[in-house]
């Protein structure tokens, strides 16, 4: 056939930071690479171009979501296309280094194996008759960087390093209009690229990639390594879960509406609490012990790095939030006890207790005022003293906080905090880059026993304009 871009539909995940992709094949048929379970983005642009997915492919058994391809074969009767050395306990056509698979009207899916983000990583090199058009590079290279290769261990980061700065090479041998279309990108915890760029070509990456630019095998990996944040403690079971194959989901998931006696007999079974809704809502009233992770685009990403997988889930909701996107973020990355959701209405309705959390505006801290009862949006209050200063705690990655902090500021992971707790200072003020990070990380401290905790409405840069004082920089 003869291939053009509009051929390739790139599907991004901006929470988890990843894309998956659909290959329009030319005859009604199409290929999926990388899919993630949750399909509906993929079947409508499959619904759009009037295609039957006729292949799954994945580039590597991912640690952050879970696969798709296992769905699509029970569904559309897609072939699943995997690495052998995967060892995948469900069916598979399963392939090794240079093994071709033929896709119709002259496509070619031609399998390389790029080990290093993972054991038995694959790429997959497309080609149109002999011209190759572009590889699928999952977690090899990527726009900038390559992904890390710690996630089986720090015992074995180095040794997969290696395997990946081999690999990187391997791919750089391509010819330059080789287009590379990886999966994971900017805002993933496999990889932290700079930049909004999603896709690119072997030659833009041999000109402006700086792993490829590393002179030497020792100067990749230590330029590699030395880049690796913390990442969500949920990737340490996906790996497993998808090469035992996701369970197939019967029917489009629906989360069961609650009352009020509904949960607190599921919390007096060990259910666990989580409030979805903005921040200013759980601020202003929120039922005690629930954990604050308001639904967003990121919201799978803090629910598998702070909740477990093996206890009931309760979701606390405001009214018009989206409760399929609520269900298929918490699906997509493997959690399946999901009891239902209460309607934080309900809870007051029935005269339930709440809390509240103080959320100041950056203006207010700086001029040390009281917010209004209600919040930062609420009219002055002129009956209360003003406040003294707090200590700060920053919960933001590492590499926020050494770009610019609150001078002072003791800087904790939101990961790391629910077992540093105990090193938070009595009554502080919490922040993060906007505000959501910050107000989960008052939930876990008022669940683990500190009180008077407020947030601040905004980050660093808030702080800095309202008082005029520069931020601080390094570690």
């Amino acid at each position: 056939m003869s291939f053009a871009d509009d051929h390739l539909l790139p599907l991004v995940d901006a929470g988890l930071g990843n894309s998956a992709y659909l290959v329009d094949l030319g005859d009604g048929r199409a290929l999926a690479v990388d899919a993630a379970r949750d399909l509906r983005a993929l079947r409508a642009a499959a619904e759009r171009r009037g295609l039957d997915v006729a292949y799954a492919a994945d580039t590597h058994l991912h640690a952050d979501f879970l696969s798709g391809a296992r769905q699509l074969a029970h569904d559309d009767g897609a072939t699943v296309l995997a690495s052998a050395a995967g060892r995948r306990a469900f069916a598979h056509r399963a392939l090794a280094d240079g093994d071709e698979t033929e896709l119709g009207g002259g496509l070619t899916l031609r399998a390389l194996a790029t080990p290093g983000h993972t054991d038995e990583h694959l790429s997959f090199l497309l080609l149109d008759g002999t011209r190759e058009l572009g590889v699928f590079t999952g977690g090899s290279l990527i726009v900038g960087s390559a992904a890390r290769t710690d996630l089986l261990g720090a015992d074995r980061a180095e040794e997969l390093a290696r395997a990946q700065y081999r690999s990187l090479r391997r791919l750089a041998e391509l010819p330059d209009h080789v287009a590379v279309w990886p999966t994971h990108g900017a805002g993933s915890f496999c990889a932290a690229p700079q930049g909004a760029e999603r896709i690119t070509t072997i030659g833009a990456q041999k000109r402006a990639n700086p792993l490829l630019a590393a002179p030497d095998e020792d100067t990749f990996v230590r330029r590699l390594l030395g880049g690796l944040g913390s990442y969500p403690a949920y990737f340490d079971r996906l790996t497993e879960a998808n090469r035992r194959g996701p369970a197939v989901l019967p029917a489009e998931p629906r989360l069961t509406p609650l009352t009020a006696p509904d949960v607190r007999r599921l919390l007096a079974e060990g259910a666990r609490l989580v409030d979805v809704r903005p921040v200013a809502d759980f601020a202003a009233g929120h039922i005690p012990g629930a954990l604050s992770v308001p639904l967003r685009a990121q919201f799978a990403t803090w629910l598998g790095w702070l909740v477990p997988d093996d206890t009931p889930l309760v979701f606390v909701t405001a009214a018009g939030q989206d409760l399929a996107e609520l269900t298929w973020q918490s699906l997509k990355i493997g959690y399946e006890r999901l009891a239902g959701h209460l309607p934080m209405a309900a809870w007051a309705a029935a005269g339930g207790r709440q809390e509240t959390v103080e959320l100041l505006t950056a203006d207010r801290v700086a001029t040390g005022r009281p917010d209004g009862p209600d919040g930062p949006d609420a009219a002055d209050r002129t009956d209360r003293p003003a406040r003294t200063a707090r200590p700060v705690l920053d919960v933001r990655q590492d590499v926020e906080y050494a770009a610019g902090h609150i001078p002072g500021a003791v800087g904790i992971e939101l990961g790391e905090l629910p077992a540093r707790t105990g090193e938070v200072p009595a009554a502080p003020l919490v922040h993060c880059g906007h505000g959501e990070r910050a107000m989960t990380a008052a939930s876990l401290l008022l669940r683990a026993g500190h009180r008077d905790v407020a947030v601040l409405h905004g980050g660093p840069a808030d702080w800095a304009r309202a008082t005029g004082r520069a931020l601080q920089e390094g570690e």
